[in-house]
């Protein structure tokens, strides 16, 4: 059986799609404690398992609980449950923002990164009260460890030089989990990765993107194919927006990405960043628009969590010791 207190990393799930993703990545998966080695009232879902010499936690969210409300009240059960986690990582899908600066794309990997001297994750709250902007800041959360962001930067400065290794991590990852396949979890065909202009708006009904909107060229934004010198899928290092509510409106997402150096939506990182840091890595699944469909989540869920199995070999096991325990970074918050 494993003790609990051997595990230093946490990585969180919000979707089910997310937890299969991580679970698939994980180099060996570990038997669960010993009955009585976590506390009762602890009804949160875990895989135990290894990557890179480190002991990884693998916890989802409730199914059907989204949102910022949800993450956090995960997180004491999960603290009290494993004491010694010592980094925390929130990976899964998001909604992109493209810009001609950023040519963001489906499946693409968006790492939360400081900007400005502020925190890569923005903390945005969308609701009825804000009619007028439909959009209200309460801040920017805390950064992730030294340790971390020194391995975000060295994984960076290798896939400068290297490239990265997502596509054949994922393909090796689907070989020995075929079922995935048929799940969705591949990349889906290139040409259903379609970004709208703005003013094109997807209606109310259950009708497809192609036959409600149509697939001329008029009303896509025109963008090159990638080829080799490419790296596809791209990783994008910046701002993150999470919040309470999904964005579905692309000129609201036009307008932060231009004004606030927006790159990502999500809902769910605010919810943990305010109680302890961790870094946020999302797979792009859609555009933050109106045109939101789950063909692309599986494969987006994977880039993610490839990207990941990549950043933890760049953290050495043995020095996180030296790290402080994120239950302790949470006493000294409250």
């Amino acid at each position: 059986m494993s003790n609990p207190n051997d595990y230093t990393i946490l990585w969180i799930c919000a979707l089910t799609t997310e937890y299969v993703a991580a679970q698939t990545f994980l180099d060996e998966e570990r038997p669960n404690p010993e009955a009585g080695t976590i506390p009762i009232s602890d009804t949160n879902a875990y895989t135990l398992g290894s990557i890179s010499g480190h002991r990884v936690v693998l916890a989802v969210l409730p199914k059907g609980e989204y949102g910022v409300g949800s993450a956090a009240s995960v997180i004491t059960n999960i603290l009290r449950s494993f004491s010694m986690i010592r980094i925390g990582l929130m990976v899964g899908i998001g909604g992109g923002a493209p810009t001609k600066a950023n040519d963001i794309r489906l499946g693409d990997v968006v790492v939360s990164s400081p900007k400005d001297g502020r925190g890569g994750v923005y903390h945005y709250d969308l609701g009825k009260e804000n009619q007028d902007t439909g959009f209200r800041q309460t801040g920017f959360l805390d950064q992730p460890s030294t340790v971390v962001r020194t391995a975000v930067s060295a994984l960076e400065s290798k896939h400068i030089r290297k490239g990265h290794n997502i596509i054949e991590n994922i393909e090796n990852a689907l070989k020995e989990n075929p079922r995935l396949k048929r799940k969705g979890y591949a990349c889906p065909a290139p040409e259903s990765d379609r970004l709208y202009k703005a003013d094109v708006v997807h209606s109310v009904s259950e009708e497809s993107c192609d036959a409600c909107c149509g697939t001329e060229t008029v009303k896509l934004v025109t963008r090159r194919p990638r080829d080799d010198k490419d790296d596809n899928p791209a990783i994008h290092y910046g701002l993150i927006a999470s919040g309470n509510r999904v964005i579905k409106d692309a000129k609201l997402r036009d307008r932060l990405a231009q004004e606030e150096g927006m790159l990502c939506f999500e809902m769910e990182a605010a919810g943990i960043m305010n109680r302890f840091p961790c870094l946020v890595v999302r797979g792009i699944c859609d555009y933050s628009d109106s045109h939101k469909n789950k063909q692309w989540q599986g494969y987006a869920a994977m880039t993610a969590a490839a990207y990941v199995k990549e950043l933890l070999m760049e953290i050495p096991s043995k020095g996180l010791e030296r790290e402080e325990r994120l239950a302790v970074a949470i006493e000294r918050r409250e």
